[in-house]
């Protein structure tokens, strides 16, 4: 901070406010007229005035030095004037007498004044309104250089030492872009019920001058998507062992996160890069999941509006509905890969299921309707493309080369400067290959952290299932991500490791299987040929067999966490059916608009 307001909390006072002090600001004489009784009373009390002072007026002191008539305190006590008559009314200040004759601008200063001092400090989880004249406790950082705008800035709380908070200006009205007090209100509530370590969680929120203040934790100094570009300075410090070590660590937090949300019966709905955030730490986590922020509102108001990487990152029910054939219900995604402890050069294979979405026109998947949409189903795929550019930061593979491979069906000659459609959703096949290249990549490198690079692409596989039910749940994807980073990254201790829930959701249900040698069978029952070492991610969400004895047991470092109780439990069934059933205040069933082909994509 570039400066630090002194803010007179009740202990600052109680320490300020001694006999010395105010000693050091009254004459003689009224230094010796301190411990004379007071004048009123008619000698019913044998109270003195510094007595008064120091248990009954210690902020009017305070005011009226600030004022230049420290020794207008004797006058006040006279009129038994103490602390819990403030604050005054501007109409009564007038009855203090401060001054020989009526002065509307000293009561003025009075009046302001008196505010510094009726401090109202923002608690975690409190909304507090302020009137206007109120002093909001609050420093805000304005060194130059800081990438905000003029609805959000950093602050600090003078009761909340050493942290830093992010704070949003909310408009409050009924005009466009702005929230009225009552939709304020409800957001404040809602968000104020969730709490993650890689969450930018709610803090406080506060009203002011016609407008609402929210204050989130971990504000961000940069996100995946300007990380994607360039690598800040604190990245570029690490050790390469370490740096490489963080990047799959990052996953394993993300994944968790989300698993933390579903467990809670919400879902995120706005995962891509600009909404991974870090800190100067190198500390990953999501954005808010509240509508408490001018983009939010702005979007929500302008329901035309196309947000490009929205759309990118999207799952594709988001933006039509995938048929669902029968052959794609039972479909699997297998992945045949080097072996990790092998310097091959063969290729992995990936197969993303489709669901027959493929053989439909652009403009027919865009004018199909969605009537029912599972948003955790959602989270499950966006996470997917982002776990995909994280994968690519560690192989030192462009984004930017990546959107372009992701398009690259769609440049046709002579079709000038139209957008193309780099859309993971869109460009599966795209997707498959890129991958397939990533794994022959790892393939070639000795350390351990590569050796984990192939399996994790074969969970990415079925986390970009175009039909939602194949995709597996965040639970799901949270075990075998766990797995891969003690097994094949020899990661010892990787971050955030937590069970949400009451009840197992691991491996049982998603489960890498590993089979060596010609015609061994994987997990799913498909053989891997040729002696290489082959990856089967299979689910089984209605089979009751046991789980291999390859698999860690549920209890063994999975300590329940204090955040871990599941608030409400997801009925049974898929897709929004299954949703329902949850507290509708706690569900956020956000759905990417649909746009037409006149949206400029080939």
């Amino acid at each position: 901070m570039t400066t630090v307001a002194m803010w007179w909390d009740p202990s600052r006072i109680e320490a300020t406010v001694t006999r010395q002090f105010v000693c050091s600001h009254l004459l003689p004489d009224e230094i010796k007229r301190l411990d004379l009784p007071l004048g009123f009373g008619d000698g019913l009390t044998d109270g003195t005035y510094w007595e008064w002072i120091d248990e009954k007026a210690k902020r009017i002191f305070l005011i009226l030095l600030d004022l230049g008539v420290p020794d207008q305190i004797f006058g006040l006590i006279d009129d038994s004037w103490d602390d819990n008559d403030l604050p005054i009314p501007p109409d009564q200040i007038e009855r203090l007498a401060l001054t020989p004759t009526r002065d509307d601008k000293f009561d003025k200063r009075f009046y302001l004044r008196q505010f510094h001092y009726l401090l109202n400090f923002i608690e975690k989880g409190a909304h507090v309104v302020y009137e206007d004249a109120e002093v909001v406790p609050i420093n805000v950082d304005k060194r130059p250089g800081l990438n905000l705008n003029s609805a959000v800035d950093r602050v600090e709380l003078p009761n909340k030492p050493g942290e830093v908070f992010l704070r949003r200006r909310i408009p409050i009205g009924t005009g466009p872009g702005m929230l009225t007090c009552k939709d304020f209100m409800t957001e404040t509530e809602k968000a104020n019920n969730v709490e993650c370590d890689h969450l930018v969680s709610y803090f406080g929120s506060y009203y002011h001058h016609n407008q609402g203040y929210v204050l989130f934790t971990l504000p961000s100094d940069y996100s995946l998507k300007s990380l994607l570009v360039t690598m800040p300075g604190s990245l570029k410090s690490l050790a390469k062992q370490d740096r490489r070590q963080l990047f799959m660590n990052w996953i394993h937090c993300l994944v968790d996160t989300i698993c933390y949300l579903h467990s809670r019966g919400l879902s995120h709905g706005n995962i891509r890069p600009s909404t991974v955030l870090f800190n100067s730490n190198n500390h990953v986590f999501y954005s808010d999941i509240t509508h408490l922020s001018a983009e939010a509102i702005a979007s929500t108001a302008d329901k035309a509006a196309f947000d490009k990487e929205t759309y990118d990152y999207a799952a594709p029910e988001q933006w039509y509905r995938p048929s669902t054939s029968h052959a794609s219900l039972h479909r699997r995604s297998t992945l045949i890969a080097t072996s990790s402890a092998s310097t091959s050069s063969d290729n992995s294979s990936f197969s993303i299921c489709r669901g027959g979405s493929e053989s439909a026109t652009p403009a027919s998947m865009l004018h199909t309707p969605t009537p029912s949409l599972n948003p955790q189903a959602a989270d499950i795929f966006s996470l997917g493309c982002v776990m995909l550019e994280v994968l690519g930061l560690l192989l030192k593979r462009q984004t930017r080369a990546f959107a372009s491979h992701r398009a690259a069906r769609h440049k046709l000659a002579g079709r000038g400067g139209a957008v193309l459609d780099s859309s993971f959703h869109k460009n599966i096949g795209q997707v498959e290959s890129w991958m397939a290249g990533l794994a022959k990549d790892a393939a070639k490198k000795d350390d351990d952290v590569f050796r984990g690079v192939a399996p994790m692409l074969q969970v990415v596989a079925r986390m970009l299932s175009v039909l939602p039910h194949e995709r597996p749940t965040a639970q799901e994807v949270e075990r075998s991500t766990y797995k891969i980073l003690t097994e094949n990254c020899r990661i010892a201790e990787p971050h955030c490791v937590h069970q949400y829930g009451g009840w197992d959701f691991g491996l049982g249900s998603l489960h890498i299987s590993r089979a060596v040698g010609a015609g061994a069978g994987t997990a799913g029952g498909a053989g891997v040929a040729g002696g290489t070492e082959g990856f089967n991610i299979a689910t089984r969400r209605h089979s009751s067999s046991a789980r291999t004895s390859s698999m860690r047991p549920l209890s063994h470092h999975r300590p329940l966490s204090s955040g871990s109780i599941r608030e409400e439990d997801v009925a049974s069934g898929s897709g929004f059916q299954g949703m329902q059933s949850i507290r509708s205040n706690k569900v956020r069933t956000w759905q990417a608009r649909v746009y037409a082909a006149e949206a400029g994509f080939v």
